[in-house]
């Protein structure tokens, strides 16, 4: 997938700042949330001047989502929210290859998957996670390097990154979804787990052992400050908790975001400017952005825009599924339950409780909480 550099930015001015950081004890892809932690270039402040800004600026990604999506997509919304598409691949290859578990097959494909509804006045979001086993029809689609992948029925919703990248990936989740993908982010394993290191590790309270030998985590009950290295074991381990299904691991990334979230809220005043520099430097290497965020400058206001975003103010879902009668290993849209979810998101409604009852979990509910 192709990804082009942003042009150069002009000097933000002085951005404010939030509370002290804690440092690890020792080093420590939510998927949501480092993009979100971009939040790390909001807390850098003036701490660099022009050479780093166009630095930072530098190690950005991005991808046009609109121009190559063209017209045929939902309208934009005019009630003030937004809607973002947070991504994690799953690619084995390079400095992946050895994080997580998997195989280099060389190929990549959505391991995570959240859609970011940000209501109006950007206090509050719900956020809804597709899960990666989840049988959808694909629409047609033209990928970043212009190549077109025809329409196909019943496949699993992480072929679409697979087959076209980020904009496969986004035009199915907008037919999917019939909302507007206002923003496209995207995390890599490698960066994730630095960034985690960068904030300081992460703290979180398991309320039962997980051990999965295929994700390498081995955490007995109680409270843990995990390193970058065991934070992403947690949002990949499916094997070591619950019923072994991607719900599992859903309902654990979900609680590790929030996690996360507060964490990254703690990054500012005390904070050394080296620190900061080096997690901004981080934070900037681990995401790929649709273009509209393609810059340090447009980064930062759009990152400033969630800092009124607490934990307590932030509501998770996953999108209403059954398991597949003739495949227990893949689930299927409950469609009627996931209109609710939608068509309460279109009208920037909270997604009603009758959307998610009785639908299929995961059994990982409350085993990772936010310390």
């Amino acid at each position: 997938m192709s990804a082009d550099k942003t042009p150069e930015p002009a000097i933000p001015g002085e951005p404010g700042t939030s509370g002290p950081r804690r440092r690890p004890k020792g080093r420590s892809r939510s998927l949501l949330i480092t993009a979100w932690t971009a939040a790390g270039i909001v807390a850098l402040g003036g701490a660099g001047g022009g050479y780093l800004f166009l630095r930072l600026n530098d190690n950005l990604k991005s991808i046009d989502i609109n121009q190559l999506l063209g017209t045929d997509r939902p309208p934009k919304t005019d009630n003030g929210s937004e809607n973002i598409l947070v991504l994690g691949s799953d690619s084995r290859s390079g400095a992946n290859k050895k994080l997580g578990g998997g195989t280099d097959d060389g190929s990549a494909r959505s391991d995570t998957a959240m859609v970011v509804h940000v209501y109006k006045g950007h206090k509050k979001a719900s956020v809804v996670s597709i899960p990666r086993d989840t049988l959808v029809d694909r629409p047609a689609c033209t990928d970043a390097h212009g190549g077109t992948h025809p329409a196909a029925t019943g496949v699993m919703f992480n072929s679409a990154y697979s087959t076209g990248g980020a904009v496969c990936a986004v035009k199915t989740v907008e037919s999917l979804s019939g909302m507007r993908m206002d923003h496209y982010l995207e995390v890599d394993f490698s960066g994730f787990q630095r960034l985690v290191d960068e904030l300081g590790g992460v703290e979180v309270t398991t309320t039962r052992d997980i051990s999965d030998h295929q994700s390498h985590l081995d955490l007995k009950a109680g409270t843990h400050r995990l390193t970058g290295q065991q934070a992403l074991a947690l949002v990949r381990t499916r094997h070591g908790v619950g019923d072994g299904s991607d719900l599992g691991r859903i309902q654990l990334q979900q609680a590790f975001l929030k996690a996360l979230v507060t964490q990254v809220r703690n990054v500012g005043l005390f904070t050394s400017p080296t620190e900061l520099v080096d997690l901004a430097d981080t934070a900037t290497k681990a995401v790929t952005t649709d273009s509209e965020l393609g810059s340090v400058n447009s980064l930062l206001d759009f990152t400033n825009g969630l800092k009124k975003i607490s934990p307590s103010h932030m509501t998770m879902v996953t999108l209403p599924v059954r398991f597949d009668p003739a495949n227990p290993n893949r689930v299927v849209v409950a469609d009627a339950k996931a209109k609710l979810v939608w068509d309460a998101l279109k009208a920037d409604r909270a997604v009603p409780k009758a959307a998610t009852e009785g639908t299929a979990g995961g059994g990982a509910k409350g085993v990772v909480t936010s310390s």
